[in-house]
Parts: structure tokens; C-alpha cells; sequence
């Protein structure tokens, strides 16, 4: 058999909880329910670093976020980082990227042929974190609770802007796809900013649910772990606080934005079984990380909590058997996953990978493997954060914090800390143990202030970088003079006949 087509669909900050795939009772996601229906859902999937561009960066190369700098959303990605798109470039697919990935530097493709369109935010370094100053707020473009008092229903956004231009790019590139005098297969990466925050979504969105029915937040822990404690100062949630109004208003409209994406993904399938390729594509829906939405007292990501670490991950095509996987994964493991799919070998990315391929439990096999690990060096800390999750345990260290471990089979919403337990003790000790065996967390602080030092200079001296225009000929698109109408229509007609 040839190999399947790939088209992998990204929502940006959506936190698997939030979705009726998942569970939810109120949030509406059909296609996303379509898809896990005749396919498979994974269960335990987490992003290796719970914001943008790490998250992103270390998805798309296979390896941890430690080991290719990237350290937060300003962190220049080198070009001479081998990615997953290099790699089906060269066992022969077409690879097109449309929408936000985050990248930052000149490079703007990142093995990628083709963009479609620019991002969404700085490719420059103006969202340096500062380790010199972590105790100071960050203020021009940090999270607050604007995001809450904001809150509710616009007719346009930027963000909305912004999607419907993908979402239209994507679609015309499906029937491009299609169309073109080309029989190789594709991989079509395209990445929505929705359900991020702001919080505010179209009317016809917005009114799909019951205001009154909107779920609120469950009760906060007894005492705020110290992480915690920074991220609720630098959003503001400490003294600014919130009303339960604002709150629901806020999870309306991210309930409502979901939907949104949600439609956008049935789009995109809907075009794939017009142009007779559902049957030879394999689909992936994820987010990049999730949104804490008020739980646990918190707002936003950056932490290594489940609504805030976790991520959607569903599946479905060719060879792809429907059912549902519980072990432990995250997005380090797409990069070796995909290569399974496209039928290559399991190559090195310039270094070897730090995931393991899916691919054998999406297509009904066993996977021995139950754990993953995540990396945190962004804002809102001054040392580096690591987290381990393997079968019912999830720890969390930094050197200024007091470990945090979790059972999540008997405590889901990570209220007690059994880091002190007398009964876990050995446990506790043991992943201590694992975190200093596996990083020298000294070492990579001084990694990130040395990058963070050089990154101010820069974007203090040329804050311009490097922003993408997309590449268009209009002088050769639809109808133009040097062309024969007779001729260019019967070539763009899908089907042609």
C-alpha cells in the first residue's frame, strides 16, 4: 500500500477536559467525536512543555525542549534543527504548513515546502522572559485578567481574523492537493490559535450553549504550591481576583471557541471525503497544551497540572483501529509516530529522538511503554521545572519549590500532595532520584539566562526580526490575460471532467 496522506490539525490551548470527546457534558465537538468514533483516542497524552513554542518546537523535532533551546515563546528555533517535515521531504511527501507554529527567527519554513500563511505572533524576541528580574511582572504582552473581564461575544477578532484565513487557506490547498498533476502523498499541517484566550467568540458560537449551564471551576486547594503562587501574581489573579460571572462568561466563550475549531476540523474532513481522500489519509487532531480555566485557582498554562499539560490526541484513517489507549504519552512521540505512518525507517533527527512511535497502538498493538516526561523553562519562574508521569504517579520538581507528587488515580484534580507521604516514601525518593539522574538543572538555568541576557540585547538594538509573508503570484492565479480561459478552467475544475 502506498503511503497515507497526513493531515495534522491543531487547536492552540485546548485542554482535552473541555471537549465532548473527552467527556465533557456540555461542550459540543462533533467532528472531534467523529473522529475518535472511527478511530482512536488517546487517553494520557501530554505536551512536553506547557506553552507555545516549546511545546511546539520539541513536537515537531522529537526531542526535549532542553536539548534544542527551546526555552519559552521568544526562543530562536536554529534552522539546522532536523524536523519531521525534513524527513517526509525526503521520503518523498509534500509537505505544506498553514496557520501558527510559533516559529521564531529566520526561518520561517522549518522543513516545511510550502506556507500558506504568516503567524500570528512576534518571530522575534520580544517575549523574553527576564530570570535577572523574575520576581517583576511582565506587562506589555503577558496574560492578565483582561482576558476575564473581556470576556464574551465579538462579531470579528484578531484571532477570528486570523482563522478564518487559515481555515480558508487550507481548505483551497486540500482541493490544490487534489488537483495538481502530483501523486505523491502530502503532509498538511494546519494549527488554529483558537480556543486560546481572549476569551470572546461569534454570536453563533456563543449561542450553541446555555449560559446558565456553564460549568464553574471546582475548589481550589487548601495552600498554593509556590508555582502556582508566582503564576496567579504575573496574571494578576492574586489581586485583581475574578467574579463567578466573569468566570462563566470566560469558560462560555472558550466552550464556544472550541466549537469553532471543532467546526473548522469537520471542514477540513469534509473536503477530504469530497476529493476521495478520507480513505487515504491519516488524520490527527491535538492541541499544543491546555488551559487551566480556573481550576485550581489558576488561569492560562505554564504549570505541569493536567488541564493545563494535558492535550487532546485522536487519530483516524487508514490501518487505524477504533478504541481508546491509557498509557502515558505526549507530543515528543508525533516526530517517530509519523515516520511509522509514511512506512520509513526510524531515523535519528540529527540526535536520537527522545519519544517512541504511537503508531502500534493506534493500529490496535500493545504499547509497554506508560510514562512520559515534560520541561518548563518559560516565564513566571527563575529555575528550569520537570515533571514526570508515569502510570498513576505524576512528580514535579524545581530546585526553589518543594516536590509535588500526585496519584491521579485516586486524586484526578491534584488537591494532595504525597510528596511527604510516610506510605510513598520510596516513591517520592525515587523520582528524585530519576530527576537529578536525567537533568543537571543547574547547568540548563544558566543555559537560559545566558540565551535570555543575549536575546534582550538584540531585540533591544533591531526589534524588527523576521516576520513571514506568504508567497503569492496573483498574476498567475484564476483568469489573467496571457492565459486560455478553455484550457486553465477544465485544469482547476475538481473533479476535472
Amino acid at each position: 500500500m502506498a503511503a497515507p496522506n497526513v493531515l495534522l490539525v491543531m487547536a492552540d490551548q485546548l485542554a482535552p477536559h473541555f471537549t465532548g470527546t473527552y467527556g465533557h457534558p456540555v461542550v459540543q465537538t462533533p467532528s472531534m467525536d467523529s473522529l475518535a468514533a472511527r478511530g482512536v483516542r488517546f487517553d494520557a497524552a501530554y505536551c512536553h512543555s506547557p506553552l507555545c513554542a516549546p511545546s511546539r518546537y520539541s513536537m515537531m523535532t522529537g526531542r526535549a525542549a532542553s536539548q534544542i533551546g527551546a526555552w519559552d515563546n521568544a526562543s530562536e528555533w536554529s534552522a539546522a534543527a532536523p524536523t519531521i517535515a525534513h524527513w517526509l521531504n525526503l521520503a518523498g511527501y509534500r509537505t505544506v504548513l498553514s496557520g501558527k507554529m510559533h516559529f521564531v527567527g529566520p526561518d520561517q519554513l522549518h522543513g516545511f515546502s510550502r506556507r500558506l500563511t504568516t503567524d500570528i505572533y512576534p518571530a522575534n524576541f520580544a517575549w523574553t522572559p527576564d530570570w535577572d528580574a523574575a520576581g517583576e511582572r511582565i506587562g506589555k504582552w503577558y496574560h492578565n485578567m483582561d482576558s476575564l473581564s473581556g470576556a464574551g461575544q465579538a462579531l470579528a477578532t484578531y484571532q477570528i481574523d486570523y482563522d478564518d484565513e487559515v481555515g480558508f487557506a487550507t481548505r483551497r490547498c486540500l482541493y490544490d492537493l487534489a488537483r495538481e498533476p502530483d501523486d505523491r502523498p502530502f503532509f498538511l499541517a494546519v494549527a488554529f490559535i483558537h480556543p486560546h484566550d481572549p476569551y470572546v467568540a461569534r454570536p453563533e458560537w456563543w449561542n450553541l450553549y446555555d449560559h446558565d449551564r456553564i460549568d464553574l471551576p471546582g475548589p481550589v486547594p487548601a495552600q498554593f504550591d509556590p508555582h502556582t503562587v508566582r503564576i496567579r501574581a504575573g496574571i494578576e489573579s492574586d489581586t485583581r481576583g475574578w467574579t463567578e460571572e466573569q468566570c462563566r462568561t470566560a469558560r462560555h466563550a472558550y466552550y464556544a471557541n472550541t466549537s469553532y475549531f471543532d467546526w473548522w476540523l469537520g471542514e477540513l474532513l469534509a473536503v477530504l471525503d469530497e476529493t476521495g481522500r478520507a480513505d487515504d489519509t491519516v488524520v490527527i487532531a491535538t492541541s499544543d497544551h491546555g488551559d487551566m480555566l480556573g481550576d485550581r485557582g489558576s488561569w492560562f498554562k505554564m504549570s505541569f497540572f493536567e488541564r493545563s499539560a494535558r492535550v487532546p490526541l485522536v487519530m483516524a484513517g487508514p490501518d487505524v483501529a477504533a478504541g481508546t489507549v491509557p498509557n502515558v504519552c505526549s507530543l515528543l512521540d508525533l516526530a517517530p509516530t509519523l515516520m511509522d505512518i509514511a512506512g520509513g525507517p526510524q531515523a535519528e533527527l540529527g540526535a536520537p529522538l527522545d519519544g517512541r512511535s504511537l503508531w502500534p497502538a493506534a493500529t490496535g498493538g500493545d504499547d509497554p511503554v506508560d510514562e512520559t516526561v515534560g520541561e518548563y523553562m518559560g516565564e513566571l519562574t527563575s529555575h528550569p521545572l520537570f515533571m514526570i508521569r508515569r502510570g498513576r504517579y505524576k512528580y514535579i520538581h524545581c530546585d526553589t519549590d518543594p516536590p509535588l507528587l500526585y496519584d491521579l488515580s485516586t486524586d484526578p484534580a491534584e488537591h494532595r500532595n504525597l510528596a511527604g507521604s510516610p506510605e510513598l516514601a520510596d516513591v517520592s525518593a525515587a523520582f528524585a532520584a530519576e530527576v537529578t539522574q536525567r537533568w543537571d538543572s543547574a547547568a540548563i538555568r544558566e543555559q537560559v539566562v545566558a540565551s535570555q541576557r543575549a536575546r534582550r540585547v538584540v531585540h533591544a538594538a533591531a526589534a524588527e526580526g523576521w516576520d513571514y509573508s506568504p508567497f503569492r503570484d496573483p498574476a498567475n492565479e484564476y483568469i489573467r490575460d496571457h492565459m486560455d480561459w478553455a484550457e486553465a478552467g477544465p485544469k482547476l475544475r475538481y473533479p476535472m471532467g
